[in-house]
C-alpha cells in the first residue's frame, strides 16, 4: 500500500471535517439562538448596572418599570435561549455524526482485512471510536462559540460606543489582545500536548488489549505484573499530556481574566471625566464599567474553542490516515464496470490459478508466488508450509481481501472481473480463530443464514459433530461468551464450519483449523470437517501441520522464499 502524502492526508483531513460540520441551515438556528442567548447575558447586566445605579438616586418609580421589566426578560430569555441553543445545536451536530460514521464505515468495509495490517488495534479502535466521536466538538465547542462570541463581541463595542467611543475603544482592543495572547498560550503550551495525547491514548488501549486478551497466559507464565506496568506508563504519560494541554488552558484563562480587568479599568478611565463634565451619567458609567465582565464572560469560549479546534483536526487527521478516502492500491476494488457483470454458475465451480501471485498492500516482498493448481468440484487441496510461507495471505487472496498478480478463474470468469460480494459468495473462509458472537448458538448461526428454522440449525449441527454437545447444554440457547470464550477451540471451529455449510459455500477454505486444538483430537476435528462438507464441495484446507492420510487428492506445498510446488497425494 502507498502512504498518503502529508498533503494528501491534510486533504482528507479537512474533507472530514467539512463533513462533520452540519449544512448552514441545519446549523444556523442553532447559532442564532446561541447569539440572542449570550446577547441576553451582556443585556441582563447591563439593564441590572443601570437599574441598581439609577435605583440610588430614588427617580420616580415609573422611571424604573421598563428596566425592571428589562431584567426580568432578558434572564427569562437567557435561560430559554439557551435551551433552544442546546436543542438546536446538539440535535444538528448528532444527526451530522451520524453521517460521518456512516461515511468512516463505508471507507472501512473495502479496507478490512487487508488494509488494516498496519494499524494497531488500539489506533484502530481510538480513531473508530474517540476520534470519530470527538467530531461532534467541532460545530458543538469550536464553530458555535466563535460565531456566538464574535456577534456578542461586535454588538456589545457597538452599544459601548454609543455611550463612550473611547470606553468603547479600549474594549475592542482589549477583546484583541485576549484573543491573540490567549491563542499563543494555548498553542504554545498546549498544542504539542494535544498532538501527542491521541498515540498515548493508542498506547493504553494497546497494552490494555494485550493485557485482557492474553491475561491467561500472563498469569501462568508470572508476566501479568509487568504487563499492568506497561499499562500503568502508559495512562502516566497520557495523564500527562492532558495535564500539560489544561495548563495552557489554565494560562489562557487567566489572561482573559486579566484583560478584563483592563478593559474594566479603561472603561473607568474613559467614563470619569465624561461623567464629571456631565455628558455622562452614572448608570451610563455603571454600564459601560460592568459590559465588559459579561463579554469576557462569552469571549472567554474562543481560546478554549481554539484548543478544542486542535483536538478536532488531529482527530480527523489520524481517521484520514487510518481510513483515506481512496483504497490503497493492493486492495481490491469493484471496477463500477462489472459491479452487475460476469457471474459464475450457481453449480459447483471449477477454480483455475494460473502463476497466482500476492503481496499484501505497502509491502515490497511477495507473500506467495508461482500457485499453479486446478481444482474441479469436489477436490481436496492441502496447503501447507512453514510459518510466514505465505499460506494464510493465499486463503486471503481466494476471498479478495488482497489484490493478485496472475490468473484466478472461476469457471473460467476471471474473479477480478467479477463483483466481489460474488467471489465471496462462493469461496468461503474459516479463519485460524474465527470470530463468535456474545450471542446464542442459534444467533450466530442465524448470521449466515437468517431465515434458517431450528430443524435447520439442528441438521447442520449434526452434521459438524456438535449435536450431542448442543443437546446437552440449553440447545441452541446456549451462548458461547464474548470471542467464544465458553467454547474451546475444536468446538469454536465446528461452529464455524457449521455457519459456512448453512450458508452454503460451494468452495471452503480451512485456514489452520486445529491451530487451537489438543494434538491428539486435530486428527479428529479434520477428519469431521472434511466429512462434513460433502463430496461435491471443494474444499481447501491450510495447516502447517501433519493432517490424516487419504482425505486430500492433492498437496501445495508453500515455501518461506514464497514459491508454491504442487505434488499428487493419495485420493480419498
Amino acid at each position: 500500500m502507498s502512504r498518503n502524502t502529508v498533503g494528501d492526508t491534510r486533504a482528507e483531513a479537512r474533507g472530514i471535517l467539512r463533513l462533520a460540520q452540519p449544512r448552514l441551515r441545519v446549523a444556523l438556528p442553532g447559532i442564532l439562538v446561541g447569539i440572542l442567548a449570550a446577547f441576553c447575558t451582556v443585556a441582563l447586566l447591563a439593564t441590572s448596572a443601570w437599574l441598581i445605579t439609577k435605583a440610588a438616586e430614588q427617580p420616580p418609580i415609573l422611571f424604573l418599570s421598563i428596566a425592571v421589566v428589562g431584567v426580568r426578560a432578558f434572564a427569562l430569555g437567557r435561560a430559554f435561549f439557551r435551551y433552544l441553543e442546546r436543542l438546536f445545536s446538539h440535535d444538528a451536530a448528532f444527526r451530522q455524526l451520524e453521517i460521518v460514521r456512516v461515511e468512516v464505515l463505508r471507507r472501512l468495509i473495502p479496507l478490512a482485512p487487508g488494509g488494516l495490517g498496519r494499524a494497531k488495534r488500539g489506533s484502530l479502535l481510538s480513531a473508530l471510536v474517540s476520534d470519530v466521536d470527538d467530531l461532534q466538538n467541532l460545530p458543538l465547542r469550536v464553530v458555535q462559540p466563535i460565531v456566538t462570541s464574535l456577534g456578542v463581541a461586535v454588538v456589545a463595542v457597538v452599544g459601548v460606543a454609543l455611550l463612550s467611543p473611547v470606553a468603547a475603544v479600549g474594549l475592542a482592543v482589549c477583546l484583541v489582545l485576549a484573543f491573540a495572547v490567549s491563542a499563543f498560550w494555548v498553542t504554545r503550551y498546549a498544542a504539542r500536548a494535544e498532538r501527542s495525547i491521541a498515540p498515548r491514548r493508542a498506547a493504553v488501549l494497546d497494552a490494555l488489549l494485550d493485557y485482557l486478551n492474553n491475561l491467561d497466559v500472563l498469569t501462568a507464565y508470572g508476566a501479568d505484573a509487568a504487563a499492568r506496568a506497561r499499562i500503568e506508563r502508559a495512562d502516566a504519560d497520557l495523564t500527562q499530556a492532558v495535564v500539560r494541554r489544561a495548563g495552557g488552558a489554565g494560562i489562557a484563562a487567566a489572561t482573559l481574566s486579566l484583560f478584563s480587568g483592563l478593559a474594566v479599568v479603561v472603561a473607568v478611565i474613559a467614563g470619569i471625566p465624561a461623567f464629571g463634565a456631565g455628558t455622562l451619567s452614572a448608570p451610563e458609567l455603571a454600564v459601560i464599567a460592568l459590559v465588559p465582565l459579561a463579554v469576557f464572560e462569552i469571549v472567554a469560549m474562543v481560546p478554549v474553542a481554539v484548543g478544542v479546534f486542535r483536538q478536532v483536526r488531529s482527530s480527523a487527521a489520524r481517521i484520514a490516515e487510518v481510513v483515506p478516502a481512496t483504497v490503497p492500491a493492493g486492495i481490491p476494488v469493484d471496477d463500477p464496470a462489472v459491479v452487475n457483470g460476469q457471474r459464475a454458475s450457481t453449480g459447483m465451480p471449477r477454480i483455475e490459478l494460473s502463476d497466482l501471485s500476492v503481496r499484501w498492500p505497502g509491502r515490497v516482498e511477495t507473500a506467495v508466488r508461482g500457485v499453479t493448481v486446478t481444482l474441479e468440484p469436489g477436490d481436496r487441496l492441502l496447503v501447507e508450509g512453514e510459518s510466514g510461507a505465505g499460506k494464510t495471505s493465499l486463503a486471503q487472496a481466494l476471498v479478495r481481501f488482497v489484490d493478485i498478480d496472475g490468473g484466478y478463474l472461476i469457471d473460467g470468469v476471471p474473479a477480478e472481473r467479477m463483483p466481489q460480494d460474488e467471489v465471496r459468495r462462493i469461496v468461503g473462509l474459516s479463519e485460524q480463530t474465527p470470530y463468535l458472537f456474545d450471542e446464542t448458538i442459534r444467533q450466530n448461526l442465524l448470521f449466515a443464514k437468517d431465515d434458517a428454522d431450528d430443524a435447520q440449525l439442528l441438521d447442520v449441527l449434526r452434521r459438524v459433530g456438535l449435536d450431542s454437545w448442543v443437546a446437552g447444554r440449553d440447545g441452541l440457547d446456549a451462548r458461547v461468551g464474548e470471542r467464544g470464550s465458553l467454547v474451546s477451540g475444536g468446538q469454536a471451529q465446528r461452529i464455524a464450519l457449521a455457519r459456512a455449510l448453512l450458508h452454503d459455500f460451494p468452495v471452503l477454505v480451512l485456514d489452520e483449523p486445529t491451530a487451537n486444538v489438543e494434538a491428539d483430537l486435530a486428527d479428529a476435528l479434520v477428519r469431521d470437517l472434511v466429512a462434513a462438507a460433502g463430496n461435491q464441495r471443494t474444499v481447501i484446507l491450510i495447516s502447517h501441520t501433519d493432517v490424516p492420510a487419504g482425505l486430500f487428492s492433492r498437496r501445495l506445498t508453500l515455501r518461506p522464499d514464497g514459491d508454491a510446488r504442487l505434488s499428487e497425494a493419495q485420493r480419498p
